[in-house]
């Protein structure tokens, strides 16, 4: 097991080594460089000031060590201060060096966000915390409830209470996320009045009356998935030969649930649970936006929406260390539940 963790380290590391890569040259197209310039000098600049702005900031350097300055294994180089002629930081607002020095994702060191005029780190990081948090109710409320639907649906396959389970099931995940945030508003915000329909001020300190619609919207498409997923495994689980041999000796049919087919029944729906957290990643864009809560999914839509490269960057890279990531977790944790897995 310890040699297939850190053959899929290797494997992890490269392959964010990879899209990170592809992510940086993308992000620094030049047509997007150049939207960048505008917004940070003005609309009227001519191509020229256009031009010399990028010069000064460092964005003209070659790709390769510009990538490298990023990762923090190619000494990051201070720019030029055109009145001067002296070494200076790319932005007051930042703690770039000024001096050649090793300075990058390696060293945390994330750069410089453009559009909030402050370092990516302090930025990113109380983002993450925040969308942290929304993710952390939303298992709680999704996966108990997902998995007590799935098990009762499952465990008398083709009942009444099967068949209204199963159609709820479909219908929530039939229903996105855009579509269930503006249902819940318009019911719970609007005509009841019992929820606020804006999650702005849970910044500053989260309530049912703030907190509950960004949570039952992000957490009714993954019930209805996860419920699904449970109710397959369970009716496979429940027509083995071994649950029909526990019931000739007697025992009681929620002993044979409870003792033979649930642990069975859960390992299916162990991986889809592990394999949510990089949905729940695509789900916050849209919820936290919708909401106007500033966690991960609205900042990295203010990244996008403002040209800001840095922190773009630093958002792909967290995106593509939570899927590895995860993968991983549910790979090994898969491995565990099921003693019939050998890792070779």
């Amino acid at each position: 097991m310890l040699s297939f963790i850190l053959r899929r380290l290797g494997t992890m590391a490269l392959t964010m080594l990879c899209l990170t890569m592809v992510v940086f040259f993308l992000i620094n197209l030049d047509p997007n460089l150049k939207k960048l310039a505008i917004s940070q000098t003005e609309m009227h600049t001519s191509a020229e000031q256009l031009e010399s702005w990028l010069v000064n900031h460092g964005y003209r350097q070659n790709f390769f060590s510009r990538y490298g300055q990023w990762l923090g294994i190619v000494p990051k180089q201070p720019v030029t201060d055109p009145a001067t002629g002296k070494p200076t930081r790319r932005f007051s607002f930042c703690n770039d060096p000024v001096e050649p020095t090793f300075s990058g994702v390696l060293q945390g060191d994330f750069g410089c966000s453009t559009k909030f005029k402050t370092t990516v780190a302090s930025k990113l990081f109380p983002a993450l915390s925040a969308t942290g948090i929304l993710m952390f109710w939303v298992l709680v409320v999704m996966v108990p409830i997902s998995l007590l639907i799935g098990i009762l649906a499952g465990m008398r396959e083709g009942s009444r209470t099967d068949r209204t389970l199963s159609v709820a099931s479909i219908a929530s995940t039939a229903t996105p996320e855009y579509v269930s945030g503006v249902i819940f508003t318009v019911i719970f915000a609007s005509w009841l009045g019992w929820l606020n329909g804006s999650a702005a001020s849970a910044s500053r300190g989260i309530t049912f009356y703030n907190f509950t619609l960004p949570v039952m919207t992000l957490a009714i498409y993954g019930i209805g998935y996860i419920a699904r997923m449970t109710r397959a495994s369970m009716v496979e689980v429940m027509t083995q030969q071994y649950i029909r041999t526990a019931r000739l000796k007697g025992l009681s049919f929620g002993s044979v649930v409870v003792k033979h087919a649930l642990r069975n029944a859960l390992i299916a729906p162990f991986t889809v649970i592990m394999l949510q957290f990089p949905w729940l990643l695509t789900g916050v864009v849209i919820v936290e936006v919708m909401f106007r809560y500033q966690g991960f999914g609205y900042t990295l839509v203010e990244a996008a929406g403002n040209n800001d490269i840095d922190l773009l960057l630093g958002c792909s890279l967290v995106s593509v260390f939570i899927v590895l990531i995860t993968q991983l977790i549910s790979d090994v944790g898969y491995a565990f539940l099921n003693p019939r897995i050998r890792v070779q």
